[in-house]
């Protein structure tokens, strides 16, 4: 008979696995290729996807990239986030880690299937200030927009929860400029400041209505297992705690606060991000198999001791 704490790790991998049963056959192909892929273990990007900060940037992700009247109609009129919401999380991990720690040929693959999918996404939408606008998911603004709320909340949750990026914040802008060009974006920021100065563009085109709010309830209260809820609450506070105030104030959000204090979350997301580590394990199998890949290409020497 399954105990509780076997349960709790099987629900864990499973709401990051779509509750696959085992390690998707995808992370274990990783250990295949020809090549190091874009980025080697001492990369910005190695360092901030292979820590547990993701788990809340995804979330801050979201909740950026819906403040898009284009990009949220694309999710409302073609996504089954709602009744299925781990077959999303799934897809979307798989296509990072891919990116991150695949070999360069995994990566443009995984790239491309995306972008196939996107090719059968397509409709209208009312932009600021309300005309009709057509939309495709592989608009080059719209894949931008996404990129730069994915570059924007990842850096913006690890350098609030993380360690020190190697290289920097630009460092980490300049490496995930990587996926954009591979998902079509022209152009992507390469610093800091071009992040910033590319994100300033959009913010006449960004709205809260009625679309944004059901998404950001959805987001609140996910249907996760009940071990799972309590921590959800921890990080959904954090990322809101730790989003730019200008986008907070737009999706109407706040962040947690007794009276004129702020509430310790960033505190509390470490302890549950530091749970979840122990449940998922040390080394992520991505990484694993990256690893085991560059030993085998004699990229990396193996580890002793």
């Amino acid at each position: 008979m399954e105990n509780v704490l076997a349960r709790w790790r099987r629900e864990l991998r499973g709401t990051f696995s779509a509750n696959s049963p085992t390690v998707p056959q995808w992370e274990r192909d990783l250990e295949k290729g020809d090549d190091g892929g874009y980025f080697a273990p001492e990369s910005a990007a190695w360092a901030v996807h292979g820590s547990m900060t993701p788990v809340v940037a995804g979330i801050q992700a979201l909740l950026l990239q819906a403040l898009h009247p284009g990009a949220m109609a694309g999710v409302h009129d073609h996504s089954d986030y709602a009744s299925d919401p781990l077959s999303r999380l799934a897809g979307t991990i798989r296509w990072i880690f891919t990116v991150t720690y695949g070999d360069t040929a995994a990566a443009q693959a995984a790239s491309s299937k995306v972008r196939r999918i996107h090719t059968h996404i397509s409709g209208t939408y009312q932009a600021n200030p309300g005309t009709p606008a057509a939309y495709t998911a592989n608009d080059p603004e719209l894949l931008r927009w996404v990129h730069l709320a994915f570059t924007e909340a990842f850096l913006a949750c690890h350098q609030a929860l993380g360690r020190p990026i190697p290289g920097g914040a630009d460092a980490y802008v300049a490496d995930w400029a990587v996926a954009g060009h591979l998902m079509g974006v022209p152009d992507p920021p390469m610093t800091m400041a071009g992040l910033d100065r590319q994100l300033a563009g959009f913010r006449q085109e960004l709205r809260c209505d009625e679309r944004v709010q059901e998404t950001v309830e959805f987001l609140k209260r996910p249907p996760l297992p009940r071990s799972q809820q309590l921590g959800y609450k921890v990080l959904f506070a954090t990322a809101v705690a730790t989003l730019d105030p200008r986008y907070r104030t737009l999706l109407g959000l706040h962040a947690p606060h007794v009276g004129p204090v702020q509430l310790p979350v960033r505190w509390a997301a470490k302890v549950v991000l530091g749970v979840v580590h122990l449940g998922l394990g040390k080394t992520g199998p991505s990484e694993q198999s990256a690893r085991a890949r560059r030993r085998r290409l004699g990229l990396d020497r193996p580890a002793h001791g």
